[in-house]
């Protein structure tokens, strides 16, 4: 439901200005009606049909309607003394840079009252700029009517499916222009991927980092344990290593401390890996694959595979953009 408030149009500065909208929102909402009901009236049908069940109304009216351009004129004079009026105090108050911008501006109040045929219905731009500026001044709100709330709804759930389709077929056409080997391919190549080489080498190396100290860390005596564990196991299943307790005495003391160290390295080296993963020093490492996927101009791949591993990124990364796009907010909100 819309509501007045009335502190905010007590306490504001422009009070009389507000109570010329409200009385000029009436007169407009009242000519409206009246232009739209004469509309209707002047089918003959419509005439004919009051003339038989209405006849009092028919009779009543019939004179106004041969004199509606009378009474519109009426509405019309009202609403060019209000324009005038405005339009001397924005010169008063300078609002504009120059006197003869407000009739510029404001040109659907001018145009609406020009008493021919569907320019009347103009009006109801005027309409809609004064519930706009007392909006605007927090004196109506009318977001918090169901109507507004109703057109928003499918306003935007209309611009989001026309905007989906665009963008859709927009990156459809790049993903057309990059199959077909276009410049737009080398572009993203070197103008774009290229010269942000540290930029990826940085990111990559903190998404590493944090993904090491997150998923290592806190597992690492699991992890030792598994890794002792499989090399305990893939000794066991190696023949030559077998054989070393056939040896007379010393044979399986041989075997297990061989067992033992075999395991602790592969752990330790696991472990040192993971660790340097982890913490800064694997800026170097991701450099270096970054430049091996990322080459400088004049070594740039040359080979056909390596283009098309490139090409298929690019696609994958679109399709991703794509599948995105086609998510539907606006059925979210629905109840």
């Amino acid at each position: 439901m819309l509501r007045i408030n009335r502190e905010n149009l007590k306490s504001s500065h422009q009070l009389i200005w507000f109570v010329i909208d409200f009385v000029m929102l009436g007169l407009l909402i009242v000519n409206l009606t009246f232009i739209i009901w004469d509309s209707i009236y002047n089918f003959i049908a419509v005439q004919n049909l009051l003339r038989d069940y209405v006849p009092a109304l028919q009779s009543a009216y019939h004179p106004i309607h041969e004199r509606f351009i009378f009474y519109d004129i009426l509405f019309v004079a009202v609403f060019l003394a209000e324009f005038v009026v405005r339009w001397a105090y924005s010169i008063k108050a300078k609002i504009y840079d120059r006197w003869y911008f407000y009739p510029f501006i404001h040109w659907y109040d001018l145009v609406g009252c020009i008493p021919v045929g569907s320019l009347r219905f103009l009006r109801i731009l005027r309409v809609i700029s004064i519930i706009y500026r007392l909006h605007q001044y927090k004196i109506i709100d009318f977001t918090d009517t169901r109507l507004f709330r109703f057109v928003n709804f499918y306003y935007d759930a209309f611009m989001e499916e026309l905007s989906d389709r665009i963008v859709l077929k927009v990156l459809s056409g790049v993903q057309e222009e990059v199959r077909k080997g276009s410049p737009l391919f080398d572009r993203i190549q070197h103008d774009i991927l290229f010269p942000r080489r540290e930029m990826l080498s940085d990111w990559l190396s903190g998404r590493v980092a944090m993904a090491a100290r997150e998923g290592y860390v806190p597992n690492r005596g699991a992890l030792r344990a598994y890794l002792e564990n499989r090399v305990d196991q893939a000794l066991k299943q190696n023949h030559e290593l077998s054989r070393l307790k056939y040896l007379p005495v010393v044979g399986p003391t041989i075997q297990d401390t061989l067992e033992n160290a075999v395991g602790d390295i592969v752990a330790n080296v696991v472990h040192q890996v993971l660790e340097d993963l982890a913490s800064t020093t694997n800026h170097a490492f991701i450099e270096d694959i970054v430049n091996v996927f990322l080459p400088d101009r004049g070594h740039a791949p040359s080979e056909p595979e390596e283009n098309e591993a490139l090409i298929r990124l690019i696609l994958e990364i679109v399709d991703a953009i794509k599948a995105q796009v086609k998510v539907k907010r606006w059925r979210e909100e629905l109840p």
